[in-house]
């Protein structure tokens, strides 16, 4: 028995959607274009591909960079820089954890994230930079090394797949710890200069996790996608809800005001500490809903030609 489309996602559901990423810009729309830059205009001084600026020589700058034109002409040294273009490694950071197995409409926010990363994936190809990933459930981390070309990145989306399909209800997950775990494994990976998308519902969010992006975004740039359902955005106008934890059930009654208030409270209190705890890092947030398609909320949020 094939699992449900909606449920789950296969390989040829993520190649599809290679022509959806064309023109998918990297960077949010509310950060400065330079922040998240991928394979453009670096800023990488020396002898490089294009002209940048001429600027007054600095003790301690490069004396191989003095242009003497420039300098004989102004009586001072000045040099000459420039910008050279590079790619950018591309870590693609999955969470296929038991949390992320839910969902209320359209698909489950591990199917979201899923088809998010498959999005980043293919726009990043198409700038030829590389792509890894580092892919993590409850129990594992899988970690698979920036590489070019699409065989590399269709092996990626395949063990990608592969964990999505594993995830079931008689599972038993929650482990918070694993998002921490997989940011202390992407510090090692990374060192520096890539492009890190951590695509997750952030279950197990906490001050050591604000620590470990701070120390990666010291080094490296940074795009946090938040996969969420729309059932506790907009709850069922009555009746009751059964929440369960894969041990433990808990019926919710929907007629109760004060079961309603609460169960909103509690969203909008985690909706803001998500949306606030970065802003201080300079790091987007982009928030996805399991509701609608991975492709149309990307380039609304970023921008970009439609493929």
């Amino acid at each position: 028995m094939q699992p449900s489309s909606a449920a789950y996602v296969d390989l040829e559901q993520l190649s599809a959607l290679r022509e959806q990423a064309r023109g998918l810009p990297l960077h949010a729309r509310q950060v400065a274009a330079s922040v998240l830059s991928g394979r453009h205009e670096t800023r990488l001084r020396g002898r490089g591909l294009s002209f940048e600026e001429l600027r007054p020589y600095w003790p301690g700058d490069d004396a191989r960079l003095i242009d003497w034109k420039v300098t004989a002409r102004l009586r001072r040294p000045f040099l000459r820089l420039y910008s050279e273009e590079r790619d950018q490694p591309v870590l693609l950071l999955v969470d296929q954890r038991m949390n992320q197995f839910f969902g209320s409409r359209r698909t489950t926010k591990s199917v979201l994230a899923a088809e998010a990363a498959a999005l980043f994936g293919w726009a990043a190809l198409q700038r030829h930079d590389r792509v890894g990933a580092l892919l993590f459930n409850d129990e594992t981390i899988e970690e698979l090394r920036p590489a070019r070309g699409n065989r590399a990145f269709m092996h990626l989306l395949g063990r990608l797949c592969d964990l999505n399909q594993q995830l079931h209800a008689r599972h038993h997950g929650d482990n918070p710890q694993a998002l921490n775990a997989m940011l202390e494994r992407t510090r090692r990976l990374a060192g520096k200069d890539h492009l890190l998308i951590l695509i997750s519902d952030f279950n197990g969010l906490n001050d050591e996790t604000h620590d470990l992006l701070a120390a990666l975004r010291r080094h490296n740039d940074l795009l946090l996608c938040w996969t969420q359902d729309p059932l506790l955005i907009e709850l069922p106008s009555g009746g009751e809800l059964l929440a369960s934890d894969g041990d433990l059930q808990m019926r919710l009654n929907l007629d109760s005001s004060s079961q309603r208030e609460t169960l909103q409270r509690l969203h909008r209190q985690r909706q803001q500490q998500i949306l606030d705890w970065p802003a201080g890092l300079r790091i987007p947030v982009l928030p996805l809903s399991a509701a609608e398609p991975a492709a149309d909320q990307l380039r609304a949020l970023l921008g970009g030609e439609h493929g």
